[in-house]
């Protein structure tokens, strides 16, 4: 599942101790390379390109954990890891499980080619086979499709191996803005259930923690695409978890072995001394300098669209290894990254630089939270926006943000967007700029709006903190 995409993500960018992997050698399973396409992308301008790809098979031990049914190897979302030519930064795209690409042909395990598919989900590249191992060449060959990048490496971990490391680490620290239940994790169950989560900050390790990045329904806006935002900031977490506690063997050691017992890669990297040596290659690559963004999308029913051209704009930026926000990444050797996470629909640019100066828009409560288009107006004022007016939207039900943009003001409405993680961007043929607020932005924890906000006025912060009645919003945890 997705989940397990943040263990093997983890693995890259904690490796400054890779020497530990000498004694796992035998621990590390490779995939065949007769499925990776002959018809494959030419190398880049720079850095390397990572494939980090999460199964949740239910064969062996992973069956205890719950949650379908059937051997088959699946993959939810997948981490593409761009680590920079100046060794120093790092940008990890998501790529929903959702989203409607073309899967190229892939090998089956006859040794026959299967055809290729057009318009499908992109996480059934996995399943081409209908292997217990799923099929990480096909996915691979995908992804470069998709990208353009040659894909230099494939690491697959499966939920079981996620579960593992964080026990190995003590736990993982989060925080939940109200009580999640059984019924949250599984909504077919047909009942509420039981508590699986008390509400406020907490520690959560092995199935716990595999059921807190499951959740989809009890916070955020219920959907894959709010449950990415919350995995990518529990890889922050995880990370700062092992770092506080130093990088030596007793820490390493027992996360390494948990990783590799659940690990699969190519056969580049399919002995310790690769490991090693590739690890080695990102000791200098700190979480500070290292983004985490999702590839531009809109929703196409109940599927993920591609969004062009702003995809195609973020696979040329780094196959010609230069920053999302077009910059030169050796340019900015030695600094930490001064990003803040990306903004909806992978909007590029920094959100802590948002400037609103010189752009109009009106803001309209989707939901049924009284004040929200007072507060999300509050904020937009604090970064430059002018608000011409608030009021309450024809309807009070909406799940997801949207931002209508009429002729001419694309490029405002994505400076906007910045500001609303997850939002859908229409364009309208009425002029101006409009924000609709779905529960999306109700339910997004304080600290995240303010850090989106960049440069919000404090006064501003704490009103809207004090607005949401959230144990969570004096904490950061990712």
């Amino acid at each position: 599942m997705a989940a397990a995409t943040t263990a093997s993500l983890l693995v890259l960018l904690v490796g400054g101790a890779g020497w530990v992997y000498l004694r796992l050698n035998g621990s590390i399973a490779t995939f065949g390379a007769d499925g990776v396409s002959e018809d494959r992308p030419p190398e880049g301008a720079g850095g390397s390109n990572v494939l980090v790809i999460g199964s949740d098979s239910r064969s062996g031990g992973n069956r205890r954990l719950g949650g379908g049914e059937g051997d088959v190897g699946r993959s939810d979302t997948a981490f593409l890891l761009h680590v920079y030519g100046d060794a120093r930064h790092a940008v990890a795209v998501s790529i929903p499980r959702d989203s409607l690409v073309d899967i190229p042909p892939c090998r089956l395990p006859n040794g026959d080619w299967a055809r290729p598919q057009r318009n499908v989900m992109f996480n059934s590249a996995f399943t081409v086979g209908l292997t217990a191992k799923g099929n990480p060449a096909c996915t691979q060959n995908t992804v470069e499709k998709l990208t353009g990048l040659r894909v230099d490496h494939t690491v697959v971990v499966d939920f079981e191996g996620f579960s593992k490391m964080t026990a190995a680490v003590g736990g993982v620290p989060v925080c939940l803005p109200k009580d999640i239940y059984q019924g949250d994790l599984n909504p077919n169950r047909g009942s509420k259930g039981k508590v699986l989560f008390a509400r406020g900050p907490q520690l959560v390790s092995g199935q716990k923690a595999l059921e807190y990045v499951r959740i989809r329904h009890g916070i955020g806006d219920g959907s894959d695409m709010g449950r990415i935002k919350r995995q990518q900031a529990f890889v922050s977490s995880l990370i700062k978890k092992i770092k506080s506690e130093g990088i030596n063997p007793s820490t390493l050691l027992p996360l390494a072995n948990a990783a590799t017992q659940s690990m699969t890669v190519d056969p580049g990297l399919g002995s310790a001394n690769r490991l090693i040596a590739f690890v080695m290659s990102m000791k200098d690559i700190d979480l500070h300098n290292t983004k985490f963004v999702t590839m531009p999308w809109h929703y196409q029913g109940a599927r993920i669209a591609v969004v062009h051209p702003a995809a195609d704009a973020l696979w040329a930026a780094l196959r010609a290894d230069r920053t999302i926000d077009g910059k030169d990444a050796s340019a900015r050797h030695g600094r930490k990254n001064e990003d803040a996470e990306d903004g909806p629909n992978g909007s590029r640019g920094p959100a802590s630089s948002v400037s609103g100066a010189g752009i109009s828009v009106v803001v309209r409560n989707g939901t049924r939270v009284a004040g929200l288009a007072a507060r999300a107006a509050a904020e937009l004022r604090a970064v430059g926006f002018t608000v011409t007016g608030t009021a309450t939207a024809p309807t009070q039900d909406r799940t997801t943000t949207v931002i209508t943009y009429g002729p001419g003001r694309e490029a405002e409405a994505h400076t906007l967007a910045r500001l609303f993680p997850g939002a859908d961007l229409q364009q309208a043929t009425t002029p101006g700029i409009a924000v609709t607020l779905g529960r999306s932005y109700a339910e997004a924890p304080a600290p995240a709006r303010a850090a989106s906000a960049g440069d919000m006025s404090s006064g501003a912060a704490d009103k809207a903190r004090s607005a949401d009645d959230d144990p969570c919003s004096n904490l950061s945890y990712g």
